[in-house]
C-alpha cells in the first residue's frame, strides 16, 4: 500500500523528475555535424575539376609543341620548361608587359576601391537629396555595353595625347558601378546607424568616420572587390589593345605576338600564360582569408 501511494502515476512525471529526455535534448544539441563519404567525394572531385586546368597549363608549359600533338598526350610535366619560357622572353617583351600591367591592374584595384567604398558609404549612410535617383542611374550604367564608348573615349585620349600611354588604360577604370553598388550593399548590412550616430555625438565629421569607423568595418567588402577588380583589369584585353601598341604592351597584349608561324606553338603560348597566371595567384594568396571573411560576413544574418 505504502509502495503503490509512493511512486508516481504513470506518464505524470516532469521532465526534472525523468533526467533521461534532457540528456537525449542536449546531445542532440551539442553534436557536432560531419559531412558524409559521398559530401568529400564530391568535394574532392570539385577541386581536382578547378585544379585540372592550372596543372595542365604547367604541363603544356613544360612540354614540346611535339609532345601536345600526340594522341594521347603526356599527363607529367615535362622538361622544356626553362627552354619554353626563354622563347616567350624572345618573341615578346614580358617583362615590360608584366610590369605594365602590375601598375594598371594596381591601380585601378587602388582607385576602383578607394572610390567605391567612399560612394557606397554616402549611398547606404548619408542622407541627401537625390540618393534613389543618382543610386538607379548609377546602376542602369552597367546595362550600357562598354564597347559602345570604346569610339568616343579613343577619340577623347587621341586628343589628349594619351594614346600607347597607360593613364589611357587606368583612368577609364578607376570607377565601377558594380563596385559602388557592390560596397553600398555591403555597407547596409556590416555597418550599424549606432556607430555613426555615436561618432557624430563625439564630434568626428564625415571623412574622420570614414577612415576611423567605415574602412576597418569595410575591410573584408573591400578585399573581395579589390581582387575582382584586379583580375578585371589583369585579364583586360579589348580596351588595352586599342589604346596599346605592342611596344608598350600589358600581359595580354604581349601573349598575343606569342607561337606565331604557320603552325602555332602552344608550347610557348602556355609558358606564357604560365606566367601572366602567377601575380594573380599571388593576390589571391594575400587577400585569401580576407575574401573567405567577406563573404562568411556576408552569408551569416542576425
Amino acid at each position: 500500500m505504502t509502495a503503490a501511494l509512493a511512486a508516481p502515476p504513470s506518464g505524470s512525471g516532469t521532465v526534472e523528475d525523468d533526467p533521461v529526455p534532457v540528456r537525449r535534448k542536449r546531445s542532440r544539441a551539442g553534436r557536432t555535424m560531419h559531412g558524409g563519404r559521398l559530401a568529400y567525394a564530391l568535394l574532392i572531385l570539385a577541386v581536382l575539376v578547378s585544379a585540372f586546368p592550372f596543372y595542365w597549363t604547367i604541363v603544356a608549359a613544360s612540354r614540346s609543341n611535339a609532345d601536345l600533338a600526340k594522341v594521347p598526350p603526356s599527363l607529367l610535366p615535362g622538361p622544356n620548361l626553362m627552354r619554353n619560357v626563354e622563347a616567350v622572353m624572345e618573341e615578346a617583351d614580358i617583362g615590360k608587359a608584366l610590369l605594365n600591367s602590375l601598375i594598371v591592374s594596381g591601380s585601378i584595384t587602388v582607385g576602383t576601391v578607394l572610390c567605391c567604398t567612399l560612394a557606397g558609404f554616402a549611398f547606404a549612410k548619408l542622407r541627401f537629396r537625390g540618393r534613389g535617383a543618382l543610386l538607379a542611374v548609377t546602376v542602369g550604367t552597367m546595362m550600357i555595353p562598354p564597347q559602345l564608348g570604346v569610339i568616343p573615349l579613343f577619340m577623347l585620349i587621341a586628343k589628349l595625347e594619351w594614346v600607347n600611354q597607360l593613364q589611357s588604360v587606368i583612368l577609364p577604370g578607376l570607377v565601377s558601378a558594380f563596385g559602388v553598388f557592390f560596397m553600398r550593399q555591403f555597407l547596409v548590412q556590416a555597418l550599424p546607424d549606432e556607430l555613426i550616430e555615436a561618432a557624430r555625438v563625439d564630434g568626428a565629421s564625415s571623412a574622420r568616420i570614414f577612415w576611423s569607423v567605415v574602412v576597418p568595418i569595410a575591410r573584408p567588402g573591400m578585399a573581395v572587390l579589390g581582387l575582382l577588380t584586379f583580375m578585371a583589369a589583369w585579364n583586360d584585353f579589348f580596351w588595352p589593345i586599342v589604346a596599346l601598341s605592342s611596344q608598350n604592351p600589358t600581359v595580354q597584349v604581349a601573349l598575343r605576338q606569342l607561337g606565331g608561324g604557320y603552325v602555332h606553338d602552344q608550347s610557348v603560348i602556355m609558358a606564357g600564360t604560365l606566367l601572366g597566371t602567377l601575380p594573380v595567384l599571388l593576390v589571391f594568396g594575400l587577400l585569401g582569408r580576407q575574401i573567405v571573411g567577406g563573404i562568411m560576413q556576408g552569408a551569416v544574418k542576425g
